[in-house]
């Protein structure tokens, strides 16, 4: 992990982002109380769109609503759903 000013970061930002880049972890120091931690993007991060999200959940109330859906009381229940017993 590498903590580096905010100046430090906007002089040499290229060189920054290829460390990120290669998986370390960058903190930016701000003055006396922020920090900003620096992350690449992956897949897993942008796997549907926004809108897609929503029409998902739209289509899952619409499930409830028709009654297709499994109510699931117990433990020993999501064990039998989920195929461990």
């Amino acid at each position: 992990m590498l903590v580096i000013s905010s100046r430090e970061f906007r002089e040499k930002q290229q060189i920054y982002l290829d460390k990120i880049d290669e998986g370390i972890e960058i903190l930016i120091q701000r003055g006396k109380n922020k920090v900003y931690k620096i992350v690449a993007v992956t897949d897993d991060d942008t796997l549907m769109s926004k809108e897609e999200f929503f029409a998902k959940i739209d289509r899952s109330m619409q499930q409830v609503k028709e009654g297709k859906v499994k109510s699931i009381k117990s433990i020993e229940e999501l064990d039998i759903f989920l195929g461990l017993l």
